[in-house]
């Protein structure tokens, strides 16, 4: 009788134990898995969803548009992990609160809100990309880590950067052996903690889908490439020996800014990376002109095709999933107000979600696209263009015009839109 309680226990325990690690998401050849089954989505970016988990009118605000999401069939979304220092960088604003406020000081309880965002998202059987710090100034990122480390003056960093200087300063993060010192003891403290509200490990919670790098991490200057290519590497190994369960990418925007295509494949083919990611910004990349969206919106569509196109290529020879985990468009006449339309956006989105509909159709490489950004309930104040104090977070950073690349909960026709390629893309395979 012992030994048949014995193996009912055990059997029982190993069941669940399956069952629980099959939660997680994994990759098979150039595809993504849950529970066995293909995993295919259509998420958004979110970066703020941690910071809204810090304060009781935030919570509020988090769980009625994580409801909203849920209900929309949006189910993946992209959150920044953590902030760096206080105060201007870079002459802007930037997020707050800050993980690491102050060299070597940690506020956990700043990790709370992940805490609480993790816990809400899993109830809703929700995935979350975490990136672990930032290539941009607009979170503190590598620049607080150079300023920390007296290869930024202060003096420098308060005032608006030159994009020369930017790249200049910011490839010394590859080669700043006290930087990548301190940014690795962040990752240990993030992915090695434990959920204060469900008692989980992060590296056990099957809300967490993966582990980015940084967002978009770039060497910015060619002499820095090999400093770069090893802390992709290097640090890519050490999530992995902290965390056996979750995958790991890079953060990249592709082959722009990362060294070209040799080295962008190079990168996918290391074993600690399980997938890759782009991003594409025709504003930024200077795609159009002005605020002549719509006019410029062929050459968008080109160059975008393009774009996409030559990496699908590449990651068909790695034979690894590839994500389109960033992609945005201002509204209509450049115009920040809920009141401008957003055909050319919606446009865009419908070209970015057929992209991801033929894929998954084809069986090709591309799982998943997470459009920026999800700005919910926020409302800008427009008392003036950039983030303030005390403002609702939106989809747009401090350092950008508040509005600009923002999805708000009432986008009736992006919304339109959204769900029903989640729809169309759910009934594959069914």
């Amino acid at each position: 009788m012992n030994k048949i309680i014995f193996c009912l226990l055990f059997c029982t325990c190993t069941i669940k134990s399956f069952a629980q690690k099959n939660d997680f998401v994994t990759t098979r050849g150039h595809h993504f898995f849950v529970n066995g089954q293909p995993y295919h989505y259509i998420g958004a970016n979110y970066w703020y969803g941690a910071l809204l988990g810090l304060t009781p009118n935030g919570r509020e605000r988090l769980k009625k548009e994580l409801d909203f999401l849920k209900q929309k069939g949006v189910i993946n979304l992209r959150v920044l992990a953590a902030a760096e220092g206080e105060g201007l960088i870079s002459g802007v604003l930037r997020v707050e609160p800050a993980f690491q406020p102050e060299k070597g000081m940690y506020k956990k309880e700043v990790l709370a809100g992940l805490d609480f965002l993790l816990s809400e998202m899993g109830k809703r059987n929700m995935k979350a990309v975490l990136y672990l710090t930032n290539n941009w100034e607009w979170s503190g990122g590598f620049l607080q880590y150079l300023n920390w480390n007296g290869l930024l003056p202060d003096s420098t960093m308060r005032h608006k950067l030159t994009w020369e200087d930017q790249s200049a300063y910011t490839s010394k993060f590859y080669t700043c052996t006290p930087c990548i010192q301190q940014e690795a003891e962040v990752i240990k403290k993030i992915v090695g903690r434990t959920n204060t509200i469900t008692h989980k490990k992060y590296a056990d919670d099957a809300a967490i889908m993966s582990w980015e790098l940084a967002n978009e991490p770039r060497p910015m200057e060619p002499e820095a490439l090999n400093a770069y290519n090893t802390w992709i590497s290097g640090t890519a190994a050490s999530i992995k020996k902290l965390d056996k369960n979750h995958m790991v990418t890079a953060g990249i925007e592709g082959d722009i800014g990362t060294g070209g295509m040799d080295n962008f494949i190079a990168m996918q083919q290391n074993k600690n990376i399980d997938y890759a990611t782009i991003h594409i910004w025709p504003k930024n990349w200077g795609w159009f002109s002005d605020t002549s969206i719509a006019k410029g919106m062929d050459t968008i569509i080109k160059n975008t095709q393009d774009y996409i196109s030559r990496h699908v290529l590449a990651m068909q020879k790695v034979n690894k999933p590839l994500v389109i985990e960033e992609f945005g468009l201002p509204r209509d006449e450049h115009l920040f107000t809920l009141k401008a339309t957003t055909h050319s956006r919606d446009e865009y989105y419908s070209f970015m979600f057929n992209q991801l509909l033929s894929s998954v159709k084809e069986g090709g490489v591309i799982n998943g696209a997470n459009f920026w950004a999800f700005g919910g309930m926020g409302r800008p104040t427009y008392k003036q263009k950039l983030w303030q104090k005390g403002e609702d977070m939106l989809g747009d950073p401090p350092f950008e015009e508040q509005g600009l690349n923002t999805v708000f909960d009432a986008d009736i026709s992006t919304w339109k839109l959204i769900t029903n390629f989640i729809k169309k893309l759910n009934k594959i395979g069914k």
